[in-house]
């Protein structure tokens, strides 16, 4: 149904109604006639169907111009948006076309760098055959010479990398090495060099200290004078000690204290009388021990002044042995060694009993001790081979003999 037809069929009941209502409180009040109450109703409704007439006609009016504004902005909405279509339907037709255009530019260039491509490979094929005929070897020798030399030179060059790397690793080597010895001598330094620089004295007092110095010193004075030592008297319970760098007269020094405080005497007279005693016995001690090691390695005929040498190693240690020690099963080893390789058995060993003598005196003379031993052994007369192998047993001098190779080993 039409909203406007429904709108009038509504007002005119209402206008019914409304009439009906007020002719029925003016008949309470005076009853009018039939006609008039008719006629009256009949003026009211045609009011009412006149005003709301009217009123439909207004809201009409209204609706239809809201109604004509929106179907004018959705044709202004759609007639743009038609245009931005046609715009758009325009420019994918250029697209299109330029596509188009391109593919068969690039349809072209393709079927132009195919054939610049085959005429190239023809070119480079005609100028190859032309090279090995004026070279006069194919390109496979060609490739192979060129290879051959690219390998020569990557060759050479690993060859370089590879000293660099072996010098920098001997140099690195070099350099920790130094710096672990260092350390492990810095941590046995002080050990070592008491160890071979003092000798302690037990005392059975520590009242002994004072009879030992002496009245304003003159015991402990005297003492030193005669030993050539230096005596320490310190805090240290129940001892003293006896310093020097020379294991000879250190010992003597030692021997001779220790019978000083048993005989409880100590003046300056029987310091020296004790001292004199002790360097006898020392020297015939250094004698003895001299030639019992020469025969125990089964040697004869060494320079007296020799075995008085060797003997003094008795009071020498090196690297924490006795060096006298050390001298005989050198000479043992080299024997058994010379043995097995079918070489002079007694040459070995008298170069191996005799290659560390320089230690003998090398707290007097300086220098290495190999070129001292073998100073002393040519002075007093041993053949040049033992002369050799004594000095070249630490590499001053390069070993030139089986012999000096023994020894080393030994």
């Amino acid at each position: 149904m039409d909203p406007l037809l429904s709108l009038l069929t509504g007002l005119a009941v209402a206008g019914i109604l409304l009439g009906g209502m007020f002719i029925g409180r003016r008949s309470v009040k005076h009853p009018p006639a039939p006609e008039d109450v008719l006629a009256d109703a009949r003026m009211d409704a045609q009011r009412i169907l006149a005003r709301a007439e009217q009123e439909a006609r207004s809201l009409a009016d209204t609706y239809r111009d809201r109604e004509d504004a929106t179907i004018e902005h959705r044709r202004v909405e759609i007639d743009s948006r038609t245009s931005t279509l046609d715009q758009r339907a325009a420019t994918l037709e250029q697209r299109a076309a330029n596509l188009a255009q391109r593919e068969e530019l690039v349809i072209s260039s393709e079927k132009t760098a195919k054939e610049a491509a085959v005429e190239a490979a023809r070119s480079q094929e005609d100028a190859r055959l032309e090279l090995e005929a004026l070279a006069g070897f194919d390109s496979q020798a060609a490739k192979e010479d060129l290879l051959q030399k690219v390998e020569d030179e990557a060759r050479r060059d690993a060859m370089v990398v590879v000293r660099d790397i072996e010098t920098r690793a001997r140099e690195e080597a070099s350099r920790r090495a130094r710096r672990i010895l260092a350390g492990v001598i810095q941590r046995l330094a002080s050990e070592v060099v008491t160890e071979t620089s003092m000798s302690t004295v037990p005392l059975p007092s520590d009242d002994m200290k004072g009879r030992i110095i002496g009245r304003d010193g003159r015991n402990i004075r005297a003492f030193e004078a005669v030993a050539g030592v230096d005596l320490i008297v310190d805090d240290t319970p129940g001892s003293v000690s006896v310093s020097t760098f020379d294991p000879v007269r250190r010992e003597i020094a030692r021997l001779a204290l220790t019978r000083l405080v048993e005989d409880g005497r100590i003046h300056p007279t029987s310091i020296e009388e004790a001292c004199a005693k002790a360097k006898e016995e020392i020297e015939q001690s250094i004698q003895d021990a001299g030639e019992w090691a020469m025969l125990d390695v089964g040697l004869t005929r060494i320079h007296p002044e020799l075995i008085t040498l060797l003997g003094r190693l008795k009071y020498r240690t090196s690297y924490g042995q006795n060096v006298l020690d050390h001298l005989v099963e050198s000479g043992h080893i080299a024997g058994m060694l010379a043995a097995e390789l079918g070489i002079d058995e007694t040459e070995a060993k008298r170069a191996a009993f005799l290659h560390d003598i320089g230690k003998a005196v090398s707290h007097e003379v300086g220098g290495s001790h190999a070129l001292i031993g073998a100073e002393i052994a040519r002075r007093f007369g041993e053949d040049a081979a033992v002369v050799h192998a004594i000095e070249a047993h630490h590499n001053e001098v390069e070993p030139r003999t089986l012999t000096a190779v023994l020894v080393q080993a030994a």
